[in-house]
Protein backbone atom coordinates (compact mmCIF):
# COMPACT_ATOMS: atom_id res chain seq x y z
CA UNK A 1 0.00 0.00 0.00
CA UNK A 2 2.72 2.57 0.90
CA UNK A 3 4.39 1.98 -2.68
CA UNK A 4 1.12 2.41 -4.18
CA UNK A 5 0.40 6.06 -2.41
CA UNK A 6 3.79 7.51 -2.63
CA UNK A 7 4.00 6.71 -6.76
CA UNK A 8 0.50 8.31 -6.68
CA UNK A 9 1.13 10.93 -5.13
CA UNK A 10 4.36 11.51 -7.16
CA UNK A 11 2.57 11.81 -10.30
CA UNK A 12 0.25 13.99 -9.11
CA UNK A 13 2.77 16.51 -7.98
CA UNK A 14 4.63 16.33 -11.36
CA UNK A 15 1.27 16.98 -13.06
CA UNK A 16 0.67 20.08 -11.13
CA UNK A 17 4.37 21.33 -11.36
CA UNK A 18 4.35 21.35 -14.94
CA UNK A 19 0.79 22.91 -15.10
CA UNK A 20 2.07 25.69 -13.22
CA UNK A 21 5.23 26.81 -14.85
CA UNK A 22 3.22 26.03 -18.44
CA UNK A 23 5.24 23.61 -19.72
CA UNK A 24 4.77 22.33 -24.00
CA UNK A 25 3.39 19.11 -21.42
CA UNK A 26 0.78 21.07 -19.71
CA UNK A 27 -2.14 19.38 -21.68
CA UNK A 28 -0.88 15.53 -21.36
CA UNK A 29 -0.73 16.62 -16.99
CA UNK A 30 -4.70 15.80 -16.84
CA UNK A 31 -3.95 12.14 -17.26
CA UNK A 32 -1.26 12.33 -15.17
CA UNK A 33 -2.84 13.57 -12.31
CA UNK A 34 -5.43 10.61 -12.85
CA UNK A 35 -3.02 7.71 -13.29
CA UNK A 36 -1.80 9.35 -9.97
CA UNK A 37 -5.18 9.17 -8.15
CA UNK A 38 -5.60 5.38 -9.71
CA UNK A 39 -2.46 4.48 -8.46
CA UNK A 40 -3.00 5.57 -4.92
CA UNK A 41 -6.79 3.89 -4.85
CA UNK A 42 -5.44 0.49 -6.31
CA UNK A 43 -2.83 0.86 -3.30
CA UNK A 44 -5.83 1.74 -0.59
CA UNK A 45 -7.90 -0.65 -2.26
CA UNK A 46 -5.98 -3.57 -1.92
CA UNK A 47 -4.42 -3.12 1.54
CA UNK A 48 -8.27 -3.41 2.54
CA UNK A 49 -7.60 -6.96 2.41
CA UNK A 50 -5.17 -9.74 3.72
CA UNK A 51 -4.88 -13.09 3.50
CA UNK A 52 -4.07 -15.36 6.40
CA UNK A 53 -2.54 -18.69 5.31
CA UNK A 54 -3.58 -21.73 7.44
CA UNK A 55 -1.63 -22.36 10.34
CA UNK A 56 -0.64 -18.72 11.22
CA UNK A 57 -2.85 -15.92 12.80
CA UNK A 58 -2.45 -12.27 11.77
CA UNK A 59 -1.68 -9.53 14.57
CA UNK A 60 -3.40 -5.88 13.68
CA UNK A 61 -1.64 -2.81 15.47
CA UNK A 62 -2.86 0.99 13.90
CA UNK A 63 -0.28 3.74 15.37
CA UNK A 64 2.07 1.53 17.18
CA UNK A 65 -1.31 0.29 19.43
CA UNK A 66 -1.51 -3.81 19.45
CA UNK A 67 -5.11 -5.19 19.08
CA UNK A 68 -6.29 -7.77 21.16
CA UNK A 69 -8.34 -9.43 18.28
CA UNK A 70 -6.12 -11.83 16.21
CA UNK A 71 -6.84 -12.56 12.73
CA UNK A 72 -7.35 -16.25 11.91
CA UNK A 73 -6.57 -17.82 8.51
CA UNK A 74 -8.49 -16.73 5.34
CA UNK A 75 -9.29 -13.65 3.95
CA UNK A 76 -9.96 -10.54 6.22
CA UNK A 77 -11.22 -6.96 5.16
CA UNK A 78 -9.56 -4.51 7.61
CA UNK A 79 -8.79 -0.80 8.05
CA UNK A 80 -6.19 -0.14 5.07
CA UNK A 81 -4.21 1.88 8.00
CA UNK A 82 -3.83 -0.73 10.01
CA UNK A 83 -0.29 -3.11 9.83
CA UNK A 84 -0.69 -7.07 10.12
CA UNK A 85 2.05 -8.99 11.28
CA UNK A 86 1.77 -12.61 10.78
CA UNK A 87 2.71 -15.49 13.49
CA UNK A 88 2.65 -18.86 12.74
CA UNK A 89 1.16 -20.99 15.44
CA UNK A 90 2.21 -24.78 13.91
CA UNK A 91 4.96 -26.78 15.74
CA UNK A 92 8.12 -25.21 16.22
CA UNK A 93 11.41 -27.21 16.59
CA UNK A 94 14.60 -25.86 18.19
CA UNK A 95 17.56 -28.22 18.18
CA UNK A 96 20.58 -27.26 20.73
CA UNK A 97 23.40 -30.22 19.78
CA UNK A 98 26.93 -30.67 20.27
CA UNK A 99 27.17 -32.09 16.21
CA UNK A 100 28.26 -28.72 13.88
CA UNK A 101 25.49 -27.14 12.04
CA UNK A 102 22.98 -29.90 13.57
CA UNK A 103 21.30 -27.67 15.89
CA UNK A 104 19.36 -23.69 15.12
CA UNK A 105 23.05 -22.23 15.64
CA UNK A 106 25.78 -23.29 14.04
CA UNK A 107 28.81 -24.87 15.70
CA UNK A 108 28.81 -26.49 19.22
CA UNK A 109 25.35 -24.96 20.88
CA UNK A 110 25.36 -28.07 22.99
CA UNK A 111 23.91 -27.79 26.73
CA UNK A 112 26.84 -27.92 29.58
CA UNK A 113 25.58 -28.66 33.12
CA UNK A 114 26.94 -29.48 36.27
CA UNK A 115 26.03 -33.04 37.91
CA UNK A 116 25.99 -32.79 42.05
CA UNK A 117 29.09 -34.67 41.99
CA UNK A 118 30.83 -31.91 40.07
CA UNK A 119 31.52 -33.56 36.56
CA UNK A 120 30.28 -31.96 33.32
CA UNK A 121 27.53 -33.20 31.13
CA UNK A 122 26.81 -32.53 27.81
CA UNK A 123 23.31 -32.82 26.53
CA UNK A 124 21.90 -32.71 23.28
CA UNK A 125 18.18 -31.51 23.25
CA UNK A 126 15.23 -30.71 20.83
CA UNK A 127 12.19 -28.21 22.22
CA UNK A 128 8.44 -29.14 19.91
CA UNK A 129 6.45 -26.19 20.85
CA UNK A 130 3.98 -23.75 19.51
CA UNK A 131 1.93 -20.68 20.03
CA UNK A 132 -1.02 -20.18 21.76
CA UNK A 133 -3.27 -18.47 18.84
CA UNK A 134 -4.87 -16.40 21.48
CA UNK A 135 -1.39 -15.14 22.99
CA UNK A 136 -0.20 -13.61 19.62
CA UNK A 137 -0.91 -10.00 20.59
CA UNK A 138 0.66 -10.23 24.00
CA UNK A 139 3.89 -12.20 22.42
CA UNK A 140 4.17 -9.08 19.90
CA UNK A 141 3.67 -6.61 22.29
CA UNK A 142 5.75 -7.98 25.08
CA UNK A 143 8.27 -10.17 23.51
CA UNK A 144 8.26 -9.47 19.70
CA UNK A 145 8.47 -11.72 16.46
CA UNK A 146 12.27 -13.11 17.80
CA UNK A 147 10.54 -15.29 20.71
CA UNK A 148 13.28 -18.04 20.17
CA UNK A 149 16.33 -16.05 20.99
CA UNK A 150 14.27 -14.68 23.62
CA UNK A 151 12.07 -17.22 25.09
CA UNK A 152 12.65 -20.66 23.81
CA UNK A 153 16.49 -20.63 24.24
CA UNK A 154 17.43 -19.16 27.30
CA UNK A 155 14.13 -20.42 29.54
CA UNK A 156 15.05 -23.77 28.60
CA UNK A 157 19.23 -23.81 28.76
CA UNK A 158 18.55 -22.08 32.29
CA UNK A 159 15.67 -24.61 33.85
CA UNK A 160 18.12 -27.72 32.28
CA UNK A 161 21.11 -26.34 34.53
CA UNK A 162 18.34 -25.64 37.46
CA UNK A 163 17.48 -29.62 37.55
CA UNK A 164 20.86 -31.00 36.61
CA UNK A 165 22.09 -30.55 40.08
CA UNK A 166 19.74 -32.95 41.80
CA UNK A 167 21.84 -36.02 40.00
CA UNK A 168 25.26 -37.54 39.68
CA UNK A 169 26.38 -37.99 36.44
CA UNK A 170 25.99 -41.63 36.58
CA UNK A 171 21.86 -41.53 36.91
CA UNK A 172 21.43 -38.58 34.29
CA UNK A 173 23.14 -41.08 31.84
CA UNK A 174 21.09 -44.45 32.45
CA UNK A 175 18.41 -44.94 35.34
CA UNK A 176 17.27 -41.09 36.22
CA UNK A 177 17.36 -40.06 32.54
CA UNK A 178 13.20 -40.51 32.30
CA UNK A 179 13.19 -38.73 35.39
CA UNK A 180 15.11 -36.22 35.03
CA UNK A 181 13.29 -35.24 31.28
CA UNK A 182 9.99 -35.18 33.05
CA UNK A 183 11.56 -32.88 35.83
CA UNK A 184 12.37 -30.31 33.67
CA UNK A 185 9.33 -30.34 30.98
CA UNK A 186 7.39 -29.75 34.02
CA UNK A 187 9.11 -26.67 34.99
CA UNK A 188 9.88 -25.26 31.17
CA UNK A 189 6.29 -25.88 30.39
CA UNK A 190 5.13 -23.88 33.40
CA UNK A 191 7.35 -20.93 31.99
CA UNK A 192 6.51 -21.27 28.23
CA UNK A 193 2.45 -21.04 29.57
CA UNK A 194 3.31 -17.81 31.35
CA UNK A 195 4.77 -16.64 27.85
CA UNK A 196 1.70 -17.23 25.99
CA UNK A 197 3.79 -20.86 24.29
CA UNK A 198 2.56 -24.75 24.71
CA UNK A 199 5.58 -26.94 25.23
CA UNK A 200 4.25 -30.08 22.98
CA UNK A 201 7.48 -32.50 23.82
CA UNK A 202 10.84 -32.33 25.24
CA UNK A 203 13.76 -34.71 23.46
CA UNK A 204 16.68 -35.34 25.45
CA UNK A 205 18.56 -36.73 22.28
CA UNK A 206 22.04 -37.30 24.22
CA UNK A 207 24.04 -37.20 27.20
CA UNK A 208 27.52 -37.27 26.87
CA UNK A 209 29.86 -38.20 29.71
CA UNK A 210 33.22 -37.28 30.79
CA UNK A 211 35.94 -40.56 28.76
CA UNK A 212 36.94 -41.48 32.61
CA UNK A 213 33.32 -41.45 33.75
CA UNK A 214 31.70 -43.19 30.74
CA UNK A 215 34.71 -45.92 30.76
CA UNK A 216 33.51 -47.21 33.93
CA UNK A 217 29.96 -47.09 33.65
CA UNK A 218 30.83 -49.55 30.87
CA UNK A 219 32.35 -51.95 32.70
CA UNK A 220 29.87 -51.90 35.55
CA UNK A 221 27.37 -52.99 32.40
CA UNK A 222 29.61 -55.23 31.11
CA UNK A 223 30.42 -57.04 35.07
CA UNK A 224 26.03 -56.74 35.42
CA UNK A 225 25.57 -58.78 31.96
CA UNK A 226 28.32 -61.77 33.06
CA UNK A 227 26.52 -62.06 36.78
CA UNK A 228 23.28 -62.17 34.79
CA UNK A 229 24.81 -64.72 32.40
CA UNK A 230 26.25 -66.95 35.06
CA UNK A 231 22.61 -66.60 37.06
CA UNK A 232 20.91 -68.24 33.66
CA UNK A 233 23.89 -71.07 33.59
CA UNK A 234 23.22 -71.77 37.30
CA UNK A 235 19.15 -71.81 36.77
CA UNK A 236 19.74 -74.29 33.83
CA UNK A 237 21.83 -76.74 35.78
CA UNK A 238 19.72 -76.70 38.33
CA UNK A 239 16.69 -77.81 36.64
CA UNK A 240 18.65 -79.99 34.73
CA UNK A 241 19.92 -81.91 38.12
CA UNK A 242 16.33 -81.48 39.26
CA UNK A 243 15.34 -83.26 36.17
CA UNK A 244 17.52 -86.20 36.49
CA UNK A 245 16.57 -86.63 40.44
CA UNK A 246 13.19 -86.79 39.34
CA UNK A 247 14.31 -89.32 36.83
CA UNK A 248 15.66 -91.53 39.43
CA UNK A 249 13.10 -90.99 41.88
CA UNK A 250 10.91 -93.13 39.21
CA UNK A 251 13.27 -95.57 38.06
CA UNK A 252 13.67 -96.64 42.25
CA UNK A 253 9.59 -96.31 42.25
CA UNK A 254 9.48 -98.70 39.32
CA UNK A 255 11.09 -101.43 40.60
CA UNK A 256 10.25 -100.96 44.25
CA UNK A 257 7.12 -101.41 42.85
CA UNK A 258 7.58 -104.64 41.02
CA UNK A 259 9.78 -106.60 43.74
CA UNK A 260 7.02 -105.97 45.75
CA UNK A 261 4.61 -107.35 43.73
CA UNK A 262 6.01 -110.24 42.26
CA UNK A 263 5.45 -113.57 43.94
CA UNK A 264 6.83 -117.32 42.71
CA UNK A 265 4.11 -118.60 41.54
CA UNK A 266 3.54 -114.96 39.46
CA UNK A 267 7.34 -115.93 37.84
CA UNK A 268 6.39 -119.44 37.33
CA UNK A 269 2.98 -118.30 35.23
CA UNK A 270 5.24 -115.44 33.29
CA UNK A 271 7.52 -119.01 32.77
CA UNK A 272 4.97 -120.87 31.52
CA UNK A 273 3.76 -118.60 28.88
CA UNK A 274 7.04 -117.64 27.34
CA UNK A 275 7.94 -121.70 27.21
CA UNK A 276 4.59 -121.94 25.38
CA UNK A 277 5.64 -119.11 22.88
CA UNK A 278 8.93 -120.86 22.47
CA UNK A 279 7.55 -124.27 21.59
CA UNK A 280 5.22 -122.78 19.10
CA UNK A 281 8.17 -121.09 17.40
CA UNK A 282 8.93 -122.17 14.12
CA UNK A 283 12.85 -122.01 15.13
CA UNK A 284 12.59 -124.19 18.05
CA UNK A 285 13.00 -128.07 17.19
CA UNK A 286 13.37 -129.81 20.74
CA UNK A 287 13.05 -128.51 24.33
CA UNK A 288 14.39 -130.94 27.47
CA UNK A 289 12.50 -129.70 30.58
CA UNK A 290 13.47 -130.68 34.05
CA UNK A 291 11.08 -129.28 35.76
CA UNK A 292 12.77 -126.76 37.62
CA UNK A 293 15.75 -125.33 35.67
CA UNK A 294 14.80 -123.14 32.44
CA UNK A 295 14.44 -125.33 29.28
CA UNK A 296 16.80 -126.46 26.99
CA UNK A 297 16.17 -125.67 23.39
CA UNK A 298 17.52 -126.72 20.93
CA UNK A 299 17.23 -124.77 17.36
CA UNK A 300 17.73 -126.40 13.55
CA UNK A 301 20.01 -123.80 12.79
Amino acid sequence: MTASIIIGTLFILIAFFFQKNQNPLTKYMIYLKYIGVFIMFIGIFSSMFVQINPGKVGVKSLFGKVQNKVLPSGLHLINPLMDVTIFDVQTHNYTMSAIHDEGDKSGDDAIRVLSNDGLEVVIDLTVLYRIIPEQAPDIYQNIGENYNDKIVRPVTRTRIRDNAVFYDAVSLYSSKRDEFQQRIFKTIEADFKSRGLVLEQLLIRNINLPASVKATIESKINAEQDAQKMVFVLQKEKQEAERKRVEAQGIADYQRIITSTLTDKQLQYEMIKAQKEIATSSNAKVIIMNGKNTPLILSDK
